[in-house]
């Protein structure tokens, strides 16, 4: 440091810090400007970029809100249009069953009144042959009573006494 100290010389001191000025001045002039302004348009960038990215990603989240809504309307509108058809088919069932039902009561009915036509046939045929064969043994019965002319006069006799006038 003392050697610095005793080699110092001002005309050289001068030159060097006229220089040093001036290469500062060419610099500022030349260099500053576009670094800065490279630097300052750097930053600018960068904060266009961050906030782009920021509206990015709230648009995101809005999107992805908008998605989880439509989702859940899409869920809401499959559960009822499920629930319609449940109620749908328990319709169709229901009537399905209640028609079915109507018609094995009418085919019951049916049935029971073509029994009782088929009964009430029977029985009129039936009382038809009896009548018949009563008539036939009346008329047996008769024709032998009343070959005998006394059996006949007896019986013309015993009639006459049950009616009274």
């Amino acid at each position: 440091m003392d050697k610095l100290i005793q080699d110092f010389s001002v005309g050289l001191f001068f030159w060097q810090a006229v220089l040093f000025i001036a290469l500062i001045l060419l610099l500022r002039k030349f260099a500053w400007k576009p670094i800065l302004g490279a630097v300052n348009e750097r930053e600018e960038g960068i904060k266009n970029a961050l906030s782009a990215a920021e509206e990015a990603k709230k648009e995101m989240e809005n999107l992805q809100a908008d998605n989880d809504k439509l989702l859940k309307e899409a869920r809401a509108e499959r559960e009822a249009m499920l629930k319609e058809a449940r109620a749908m088919k328990d319709k169709i069932v229901a009537d399905a069953k209640s028609e079915a039902q109507a018609e094995a009561s009418k085919m019951i009915a049916q049935a029971q009144a073509n029994i009782e036509a088929e009964k009430n046939a029977a029985l009129a045929e039936i009382k038809t042959q009896v009548a018949s064969l009563s008539v036939e043994i009346a008329e047996k019965v008769v024709k032998q009573e009343l070959d005998n002319k006394d059996k006949q006069l007896a019986l013309v006799d015993g009639l006459l006494e049950e009616v009274s006038l």
